[in-house]
C-alpha cells in the first residue's frame, strides 16, 4: 500500500529517461511527463529541479550552454548517468504494483464521494460529478487506452484473491 503519491523514484527515472533522448532543460521535462501522463499529472517545479541539481552533483548530468537560448539551464546525461538510468530501468521494473495501488487507491475514493452516505461532496453544476455517470466514464477511458495499447479488453472475471493466486502474487 502507497502512503501517497506517485511510485518512489518515478519523477528521477523519466528525468533519466528522458535526458537519455536529448538534453533538456526542466520545463521541456516538465511538459513531456505531462504529455506521457495524457495530460492528467504533472510533477511540480520544485520536484524536477532538485532532481536535475542533484543528478549534476553526482555527475549523472552536465549542464551544456546554447548560444541560441542562453538563458535556459539544457542538461545532458553522462556516461555515469546512463549506467544510472541502466539501474533505474531494473528497479522501475519493480513497481507495477505501486501503480496498480495509486490508479486503484483513488478510483475507490472517488467511488466513496459517490456511494459513502459519510461523505456530503458538492459539485458544482457544469463541473465533474462524482456519480455513477462520471465514474462509467473513466472506466471506460480506461478500458479505451487499454484497447488502444495492448488490443482488445476482456473481462477478468477473477476475485483479486484468486488473480494474485492466478498470477503466484501475495495479497
Amino acid at each position: 500500500m502507497r502512503k501517497s503519491g506517485p511510485p518512489k523514484g518515478l519523477i528521477s527515472y523519466l528525468v533519466l529517461e528522458l535526458l537519455d533522448e536529448k538534453p533538456r532543460y526542466g520545463y521541456e521535462i516538465l511538459k513531456e511527463i505531462r504529455e506521457i501522463s495524457g495530460g492528467h499529472w504533472e510533477p511540480s517545479y520544485g520536484s524536477v529541479y532538485p532532481i536535475l541539481y542533484k543528478f549534476e552533483d553526482k555527475g549523472w548530468t552536465e549542464r551544456i550552454e546554447r548560444e541560441d537560448e542562453s538563458d535556459r539551464k539544457y542538461f545532458k546525461l553522462t556516461e555515469a548517468g546512463r549506467e544510472e538510468l541502466e539501474e533505474k530501468r531494473t528497479e522501475s521494473g519493480t513497481k507495477a504494483r505501486e501503480f496498480a495501488d495509486v490508479i486503484l487507491g483513488f478510483y475507490h475514493v472517488y467511488v466513496s464521494f459517490a456511494t459513502d452516505e459519510r461523505f456530503e461532496v458538492e459539485s458544482p453544476e457544469g463541473e465533474w460529478q462524482f456519480d455513477e455517470t462520471f465514474s462509467a466514464w473513466i472506466v471506460e477511458q480506461i478500458i479505451r487506452h487499454h484497447e488502444r495499447d495492448f488490443g482488445d479488453f476482456e473481462r477478468i472475471p477473477d476475485t483479486p484473491e484468486e488473480f494474485y493466486d492466478r498470477m503466484g502474487l501475495e495479497d
